[in-house]
């Protein structure tokens, strides 16, 4: 990217850039991904994500010269995943986002076998059906919703542990199947729609979330390549996984309330309790450190595809 105002490190500036512009390629979600970026460039006191996104938003800096930065093949596979992850975090692509995506594919002359393998692993994990059980109904009869939250917030944990970002994009798919588990098991019948809603309604964007686990990556050091594949510092590692423990681990206890007392939480309360349990769960991660680094060790892409399919137990 030719611009002074950004670090020497334009591969990854470039990427970073296109996972905004993906976040931004919706026009009606722009001023709440705004509020986000601020939130992130905040948490991640990152001059250069305030400054992209700023440049982004005042078409300042054309998607054409992010794309030229990134010469290198592997690197212009990444951005087409990530972008398709971002757009694809609520299970649809909106006209805006198909049209962003079409230009972006152009953009980085990906051939057409090239595209859809990406597109055919993203799409497995983000457009998974939510609905489909994690396990048959004869050996659950009687679901744990508590120890079942518990086991989601480690497994996403343990998502963010790993190099891959398809582990990124795998972790919004388990969060909605989370909920959608927890609303049956108190009668109520629910679809993506439906998640999506609740979701917003307490606070969690995806889009964004998809942003800040790839931002977690890029601007705490995990943007370094080895054996082909994006890794970095332990620590910074732990930092994203305890944000996914915690996010999860709010989601489905709020989700617990609100199905279980007939969805009768309001808004504020919904928002100020998913702040809350958010700190208490990322202060909770410690506690379950051990048990998530085990997690991430036995996992692999097969059986993260087979978990988000609901082929796999949690």
């Amino acid at each position: 990217m030719n611009t002074s105002t950004l670090p020497a490190a334009p591969s990854q500036d470039a990427l970073l850039a296109i996972c905004l512009f993906a976040a931004f390629a919706d026009g009606e979600k722009s001023e709440s991904e705004r509020d986000e970026v601020r939130r992130l460039a905040d948490e991640f006191e990152s001059e250069n994500l305030s400054a992209l996104s700023r440049q982004i938003l005042m078409r300042k800096l054309p998607l054409e010269s992010v794309v030229a930065d990134l010469p290198a093949p592997q690197d212009r596979l990444l951005a087409y995943e990530m972008a398709l992850g971002v757009c694809e975090a609520g299970g649809t692509v909106t006209p805006d986002e198909q049209e962003f995506l079409n230009n972006l594919r152009r953009l980085l002359n990906l051939g057409e076998s090239e595209s859809r393998t990406v597109e055919a692993s993203v799409d497995a994990l983000a457009l998974a059906p939510i609905n489909a059980p994690a396990l048959p109904p004869e050996t659950n009869p009687a679901p744990d919703n508590g120890g079942m939250i518990l086991k989601y917030a480690i497994l996403n944990g343990a998502l963010e542990l790993l190099p891959e970002t398809l582990a990124t994009v795998a972790i919004i798919p388990l969060q909605m199947k989370m909920v959608y588990r927890i609303g049956k098991s108190h009668g109520v019948e629910l679809d993506r729609s439906n998640i999506k809603d609740f979701l917003a309604t307490a606070g969690l964007g995806l889009g964004s979330q998809m942003v800040e686990g790839f931002a977690r990556k890029f601007m705490r050091g995990l943007g370094k390549k080895v054996g082909g594949k994006l890794a970095g510092r332990a620590a910074d590692q732990i930092t994203g996984s305890a944000f996914s423990f915690g996010s999860t681990y709010a989601i489905g206890q709020i989700a617990e309330k609100y199905y279980s007392s007939g969805s009768k939480m309001d808004t504020a309360n919904m928002k100020s309790t998913f702040e809350s349990l958010s700190q208490k769960a990322r202060e909770l991660h410690s506690q379950y450190l051990p048990q998530i680094q085990a997690r991430a060790q036995s996992l692999n892409p097969t059986e993260i595809l087979s978990l988000v399919r609901g082929n796999a137990a949690i």
